[in-house]
Parts: C-alpha cells; structure tokens; sequence
C-alpha cells in the first residue's frame, strides 16, 4: 500500500491486485500440472441504458502486453449492446488469470463513466456539458475519470489532473466569493485578475436572490452567471432560470449566458437544456454505475466450451450497412443484404491489439473520443440485431 490509500502501479502490473481465489487455484492447476490453452470473452448481460462505450482500452493494452497472450477488442469509444464480446484474449490459463481482477476493474469503471458522460451530453442536444465530479472519487483515479467522461463527449473537465489534451474548464468556489466583503467585489477582482483566456463566469447565488446576484455579476461585463443553489433550496429550479434569463434579457444583458451545476443529473439536462446554456456534471458522470462485464471461457484446447448462460466458441461482431449489427461464430459470414454476396459491406469490429504478447495496433484517445461521438449520433437505441 502507497500513500493516500493507492495501491503501487507496479503491483497491479505484476498482478499482485487480483481476488484471492485466483492464486489459490493458480497453486493447485500448477500441481495437477493443468494448464489449458483457452480463449476467453469479455461482455456484459445487462445495460440499464440500453448500450454502452467501450473504454479502458489503453490501461488493459498496458496490463497485458509482454503476456503471452494474444487480445482482439473492439476500438476503445466504440458502443456496445449486451451480449456482445467487446474483447478476447488467448493463451494459456494460468499466464493471465490472476489478472482478471485488475483487467475488468479498469475497463468496468472507465466504460461506466464513459457511457454516463455519453447518456448525459446526447440528452443536452447540443448544449456543452463539463465534467466537474472528480472530487467525487478518489484522486488517484482523476486521470482516468476526466480521460472516459472526455471518450463520452464532454466539452471539458475540471481535475487539472486530467491527461495532456483535454480542455480544462472550471468557474470559482463558494469559499472564494465569502473570502471578500461582498459577492460584487469578489466578481469585480475575478474579472480583474484572472488569466485573460479563462472565462469570465461569475457564481451567483452565495448570498442572496440569484436573479439579484446575476444582474450584479452582468454589470461587471462577465459573459456568464453559474447557478449552484444546493438542491434542498431550489424548489421550482426551471422557475428560478426562468426569472434569471427575464431580468438579465430586460436590462439588457441578452448575451450573459447561464451555466447550472450542482447535483445535476441526466434528467435535470434533458428537462432544462432549453432554458440553460451549459451543465456543469459531477456524480451523474463521475459516480456513474460500472458496465458490469464479465470474463468468461468460450473455448478451451480447441473446443467449444462455455459455463451455462454463455454462448461457446470464438465469435465475431459485424456491423452490417444500414448500421444494423449481429455477433456470428468466427467461422461464419454475416448475411447477405439484398442483391450483396454474403458478407458484402459488412464490418468486423473485434480487431488485434496484443499478438503473441506484443502490442500491434495502439489506442489514440482523441480518435476514442471522436469514434464515441460519432456513434452516438447514429444511435437510435438497442442494436436492431443480435446474433
């Protein structure tokens, strides 16, 4: 055990973080001299949300490679349906099985957040979401957590952790307006002394009325009001925007932009992007549930094999034209289309990633976040086909 709790990245490489069970039963295959030669699938039974964004891709690449083990997965951001395998990996038993438990957490926890941060942005239909729940997690994991909210499509994030590349994006503490005498003066030396790039957005709602408080912000020349009010003062939320936006439209300040946070949920978005310009995000993003994959045995020394409530044998997931998907046996070909030979436009989405131990095809993050977007513009809910 490392500081503040965390555990050294070099034991979880050397598979020191795993469940008990695995090398207990690690020590007896060794004395029964068994070791079979097994190919297993990652994938999920259930999803509340109907999909989900595969990411984690890069640290699971990292755990595995110089294994003698040889992994397909899909491309890190892409959308995943139950029952599809989103990675294989092949090789002998007891060379990876103490990794199980470091393997799943990393692409659990990542995926969730992921698909969260994707849930959350798709229902604001255009208007910027920011993630602002890091603090909600334990700081070790900051990086990763930006990394998979930034996979799902957020505008920025707020840990200024987060991996080189991402937009950082971030208003002011309650704590820094009440260490001035009044909220004004306190806007008056943000819009005074901050750097000329960060954006003039005033927090209003510390001491008093938020439309009274807006309106005091606005004449100091910020380009945006931020409403926090805890949810237990709120009341009819969509009311107080609504006297906000009217008092600041009436006096003239048409352009200052409103900007919500605190407790924000998927539902607040989807109920208010109509009257609020962008969300801040915390916990619906950064406490979102895990993907609650599993890894399971589908072949062993050649033969189809899987416990019960699996499907046996290698598999191959292939979006077909139209965008409609099936998961076929690897040995078969997806269905012709009307007029197609058989297989005809169709792609596979399991690819290689780790050959024999060496890493062959690597994870870009800004193409992870650019292939989840783009698949979540063409989603139109649950996969149309599943083998």
């Amino acid at each position: 055990m490392s500081r503040f709790g965390s555990l050294d990245p070099d034991l979880i490489q050397s598979g020191g973080c795993t469940d008990i069970y695995f090398p207990r039963c690690e020590a007896v295959l060794e004395k029964a001299g068994v070791n079979p030669s097994v190919l297993m699938e990652v994938s999920v039974a259930s999803l509340p949300l109907g999909f989900g964004i595969f990411a984690g891709l890069d640290s699971v690449l990292e755990l595995l490679s110089g294994l003698p083990v040889t992994v397909t997965a899909m491309p890190e951001g892409s959308i995943f349906y139950e029952g599809e395998p989103v990675m294989t990996i092949a090789g002998r038993y007891r060379d990876f099985a103490r990794y199980e438990t470091a393997l799943l957490g990393l692409i659990c926890h990542a995926s969730g957040i992921a698909t969260a941060a994707a849930h959350v942005v798709s229902v604001a239909c255009g208007r910027p979401v920011f993630s602002f729940g890091s603090r909600r997690q334990h700081p070790a994991i900051a990086p990763m957590i930006e990394r998979s909210a930034w996979i799902g499509g957020v505008a920025g994030v707020s840990n200024t952790a987060a991996p080189a590349g991402i937009p950082l994006a971030g208003t002011m503490p309650h704590a820094f307006v009440l260490s001035f005498d009044t909220p004004e003066s306190a806007w008056a030396a943000y819009a005074e002394y901050a750097d000329p790039d960060v954006p003039r957005i005033m927090l209003c709602d510390t001491l008093s009325d938020e439309k009274a408080e807006a309106l005091a912000a606005a004449r100091i020349g910020c380009s945006a009001v931020r409403l926090d009010t805890p949810r237990s003062r709120r009341g009819d939320i969509r009311s107080i925007i609504g006297e906000v936006r009217w008092e600041l439209d009436t006096h003239g300040y048409r352009d200052v932009r409103i900007f919500l946070s605190g407790g924000v949920t998927a539902a607040d978005v989807a109920a208010l992007r109509d009257v609020v310009d962008a969300f801040g995000v915390g916990g619906a993003i950064a406490n979102a549930p895990v993907v609650d994959f599993s890894l399971d045995t589908v072949e062993k020394d050649g033969r189809k094999i899987a416990k019960r409530g699996r499907r046996s044998g290698a598999k191959q997931v292939w979006r077909l034209p139209g965008g409609r998907r099936v998961t076929l046996p690897i040995e078969e070909v997806p269905p012709a289309g009307p007029g197609d030979a058989a297989g005809a436009g169709a792609a596979p989405l399991l690819c290689v990633y780790i050959r024999d131990g060496e890493c062959v095809c690597s994870v870009d993050l800004s193409e992870s976040r650019r292939r989840a977007c783009e698949e979540m513009k063409n989603y139109r809910g649950p996969a149309l086909s599943q083998g």
